[in-house]
């Protein structure tokens, strides 16, 4: 079979598409016939061993896929061969079949693309998890989401809407602007790409406190970081929470005098080891989610997809921050 696979340390231009023993699933496991697999940031860094999780090579980036069940191992008694399934297993996506841990598992809800059910539950899953449990979501809330037009971006649109938040989209063009708003959001800020100084830094912090209100923004949405962080955070409300997503503008530094000044909370979001302390909390999410899937409440834009020997492309792309929505690689 093919694969996608990292060698060595480096970024896409290092991956390469090579030919493979097909794997046979153990204890517990199940190989996937692999249709899609969603590009995420995580892996932009692991490949350039910057990820908190750093997998022996020779490996596949790629952890979001669908598909459909082709060999079950020892003990798999809830899957069969022929079920379609989507995963989110970390790495070793990026391949025409795939072995998938069956606890880490989903039924592809009846009607739903694969290119849609890989683009679920990293994504989406982030934002459920980061919304409820660490930024207390309620009606009436507002939040402002930084790269708003990505796939994660998207997802918070869709659900702090879905959860009766007014919802200001930070995006860097009018293009993405137009497309967070498609997604619900009720106003959009354009932030600049190149470096700011500090007055246009002050600038940017004037504008997302324009957009949110006098009471400003209980809840950020921070996929960005970088020099966006803390324009953001000078707009947040007293007693609001600074959701710290991802940084693909680097990582900032935040002047702590601002949480005491607003008695604020800054709050990491760490989707990958949350599904591994409280399972049962993830696969009710998940059920959350493929409930509002079903009431069209939200629906995962996928914006392009690339074969598999283009799949460095779409890494680099979503690298590059030229992403709108979710970039998957499809296996026909």
């Amino acid at each position: 079979m093919k694969a996608i696979q990292t060698h060595s340390v480096g970024g896409p231009e290092t991956l390469t598409l090579d030919e493979i023993d097909t794997p046979a699933p153990g204890k517990g496991e199940v190989l996937v016939a692999v249709k899609a697999c969603a590009i995420n940031y995580p892996d932009t860094l692991m490949i350039r061993d910057l990820y908190q999780f750093k997998p022996e090579r020779p490996y596949s980036p790629g952890g979001e896929i669908a598909g459909v069940v082709e060999a079950v191992g020892e003990g798999v008694t809830n899957y069969k061969v022929g079920d379609k399934v989507m995963a989110g297993m970390g790495n070793g996506g990026l391949r025409e079949k795939a072995i998938v841990p069956a606890d880490r598992m989903f039924p592809v809800p009846d009607g739903v693309p694969f290119e849609k059910a890989a683009s679920l539950l990293m994504t989406y899953g982030t934002t459920i998890h980061g919304l409820k449990d660490r930024g207390h979501i309620k009606e009436g809330d507002v939040v402002l989401v930084l790269g708003a037009a990505g796939g994660v971006g998207l997802s918070a649109v869709e659900l702090a809407k879905a959860y009766g938040a007014r919802v200001i989209a930070a995006v860097s063009s009018e293009a993405k602007g137009e497309v967070a708003k498609q997604a619900g959001a009720d106003e959009v800020v354009i932030y600049p790409r190149e470096e700011m100084d500090k007055a246009a830094s002050k600038e940017l912090a004037g504008a997302f406190k324009a957009a949110c209100g006098p009471g400003g923004a209980n809840i950020v949405y921070d996929i960005v970081g970088g020099q966006y962080s803390e324009p953001a955070l000078r707009s947040i409300a007293w007693e609001g929470r600074f959701l710290v997503v991802g940084f693909p503008a680097g990582i900032p530094k935040m002047p702590l005098n601002l949480t005491l000044l607003k008695s604020c909370d800054i709050c990491g979001v760490f989707w990958g080891a949350f599904t591994a302390r409280e399972p049962a909390k993830f696969v009710a999410q998940v059920n959350e989610l493929f409930a509002m899937m079903k009431a069209g409440t939200i629906d995962p834009l996928v914006s392009e997809t690339f074969p598999l020997e283009r799949a460095g492309e779409a890494i680099a792309k979503l690298e590059n921050r030229e992403a709108v929505g979710k970039l998957v690689v499809t296996m026909e």
